[in-house]
């Protein structure tokens, strides 16, 4: 369970239950009353359809105007709802259970997109031909595109849709894209941002039905100094495959939000079970800020989650705050859902978090919660109040917080406004921080953020561990859906997107895996090729990339003599790649050359092994942190 570029060009809230919010209708007013018109992702009042920016193109118009296709329906009658060209389609009941509804509103992606006003007989979505779809009233800036979608196919071999779209700036410049998406029965729920138990079809639901169906996000990385005028929905020129999209969301070229601290989802585990208590999340700034938000994900999950209150506050000793705690708002609400699958931010609030200084996040579950899309394996301590001892989020002294949670539960991240930029740390059990001890920030990413914290010269960047113990860069850990003891993520090329690149302020990404996929009979070149993809990504985003080598693990019982050859193979060729002047890579960091024993190269330096010869200890992680360069991340 071990880890390791060129420079490119919330929810809806209410004051209920979770079922009362999956039984309600959202009306269409209300809806557009709380999604912003500059970037609307589906249609608003004063978006009207106005010329393309080429003879031949049809005028650009809002989705909404342009879906045509019915592919929701009731369990029980399905009527003319048929999504696959065989009668089977979405059930209407499963989206409902999953807390999403008609003209509601998903985060994902770090990207608000507006559902589809769905009910009998009502067109939800449309097939990507090339059609012309106007995002907003007028250009507007933006740093990426959203697509809600999932794809099908009529020959049966259950291969993603792929189709090219097109940007168009208002200057008539223009900027193609391609578009991936899986097939919504055979494709992969670590890459879903939704899976649904059944599909209906025309004559029965459930078990007698399709079985599990999944929809897609896609982010599309634009140019944010231009103005986009509308965009051309991909073409899809296989005759066999239909590319169905159900919402466009847009998101806003002027981010002014940091990341300070950030973790990963890696896996839906049974949790509790909590009910009307409070958990009080433990974190640890990197760069700082006077002014915060947070992010909570509902990822994996089948079902939405009530927050009954939640605040942010400086943490004294244990569970108990320095000062007040600080409560949290989300679209001016103490209450908030998180639907399945979603994001929720909370607005921003006014505290001064320095950097190198702990928080406490606290939140309340009012109802019964057994299951949990967590962080688990290198976890500092965390606490719960006792079941039935309500909302404690604004308490001082620390004193109802009785139990210990070993996960980070729903909490993914705490942003900073107008910081200096974040790096994240990508890769596996190394980089989560397994070795180091609990509550002592000595991962290696706790050290370098320290050493940038203590530079004079260089600006204080956010460090954000995106490290999960057991990842690998090709294949999923955790199947990506359902409650699982297994929690060693997806593969990083699966959550590369939500858990990467939907961050704000990234400039620079390490990647420091590999060696699991090796452990795990995944042959070298698979590993340099999935390397190579998540760099190519980073350059779409115009995000700098590094890449570690990957560092001996002898004597362990998965890493074989085959096993070492693998490592040799794949640092040889991350070795070359230093020398080429088109490197993918922004630069290669050596990481085997800082912790492999001279006498016996194949393994850690005694002085660096924490006893199971596959993690560094402290000293092993302090001294991967201290031979980096700082200049060289900065771009100095």
């Amino acid at each position: 369970m071990v880890d390791g570029g060129r420079t490119g060009a919330d929810g809806t809230h209410r004051r209920s239950s979770v079922w009362d919010h999956v039984l309600r209708a959202v009306s269409v007013a209300a809806v557009a009353l709380l999604v912003l018109a500059a970037f609307n992702t589906t249609v608003t009042s004063d978006v009207t359809a106005r010329p393309s920016g080429r003879q031949d193109e049809p005028a650009a118009r809002p989705l909404a105007d342009l879906l045509n296709r019915v592919g929701i329906s009731q369990d029980g009658s399905a009527g003319t709802a048929d999504l696959d060209g065989a009668g089977n389609s979405l059930s209407a009941r499963t989206l409902a259970a999953a807390g999403w509804h008609p003209s509601g509103e998903v985060f994902l992606l770090d990207t608000p997109l507006e559902l589809p006003a769905y009910g009998p007989g009502r067109p939800d979505h449309l097939v990507s031909d090339g059609q012309s779809v106007a995002l907003a009233s007028e250009p507007a800036r933006l740093r990426s595109l959203t697509f809600l979608a999932t794809g099908t196919r009529t020959d049966g071999t259950g291969a993603d849709v792929r189709g090219s779209g097109r940007v168009v700036y208002a200057d008539s410049s223009t900027q193609d894209f391609p578009l991936a998406v899986p097939d919504w029965a055979a494709g992969p729920a670590g890459d879903a941002a939704l899976s649904l138990p059944y599909a209906n079809s025309a004559t029965g639901f459930g078990q007698g039905a399709i079985g599990a169906v999944r929809l897609y996000a896609r982010s599309v990385p634009v140019d944010p100094h231009r103005e986009i005028d509308h965009v051309v929905l991909p073409t899809v020129r296989d005759s066999e495959a239909r590319l169905h999209v159900f919402s466009v969301g847009a998101r806003p070229a002027a981010q002014e939000w940091t990341g300070t601290w950030a973790r990963a989802t890696s896996g839906y585990s049974e949790v509790g079970p909590w009910q009307d208590q409070t958990l009080r999340l433990t974190a640890r700034t990197t760069t700082g800020g006077r002014k915060a938000r947070i992010r909570f994900d509902n990822t994996f999950a089948s079902r939405p989650v009530a927050l009954g209150a939640a605040s942010v506050a400086l943490r004294s000793e244990g569970a108990a705050t320095r000062g007040d705690a600080v409560a949290l708002t989300f679209d001016g609400d103490p209450e908030a859902v998180i639907p399945a699958g979603g994001r929720l931010v909370s607005d921003p609030v006014d505290i001064f978090l320095p950097p190198q200084t702990e928080v406490l996040v606290s939140i309340h579950l009012p109802e019964r919660v057994t299951a949990a899309p967590i962080h688990y394996a290198s976890v500092d301590t965390n606490y719960t109040s006792v079941p039935g001892s309500g909302d404690q989020t604004l308490d001082r002294t620390g004193q109802p917080f009785t139990g210990v949670v070993e996960q980070w539960p729903f909490l993914t991240g705490i942003e900073v406004l107008d910081g200096p930029g974040t790096v994240v740390a990508y890769g596996d059990s190394i980089t989560d921080g397994i070795g180091s001890g609990r509550d002592t920030y000595t991962r290696w990413p706790d050290v370098l953020s320290s050493r940038l914290h203590a530079s004079r010269d260089l600006p204080n960047l956010g460090v954000l561990n995106l490290g999960i113990a057991g990842n690998r860069v090709t294949s999923d850990g955790y199947p990506g859906e359902g409650v699982s003891v297994y929690s060693s993520g997806v593969s990083m090329l699966h959550r590369a997107q939500r858990d990467v690149f939907s961050q704000n302020g990234v400039e620079s990404v390490v990647v420091f895996a590999g060696i699991n996929d090796l452990r795990w009979g995944v042959p070298p070149d698979v590993v340099v090729a999935g390397l190579g993809r998540l760099a190519d990504t980073a350059h779409e985003y115009d995000v700098r990339v590094f890449v570690a080598t990957l560092v001996p693990c002898a004597g362990e019982s998965r890493c074989t003599a085959e096993v070492e050859q693998g490592r040799q193979r794949v640092n040889a060729h991350l070795r070359e790649q230093a020398l080429e002047p088109d490197s993918l890579f922004d630069g290669v960091w050596d990481f085997d050359r800082v912790l492999r024993d001279p006498q016996a190269p194949e393994r850690l330096r005694p002085e660096y092994d924490s006893g199971d010869h596959l993690h560094p200890n402290e000293a092993g992680l302090r001294a991967i942190a201290e031979s980096v360069d700082l200049y060289e991340l900065v771009g100095g």
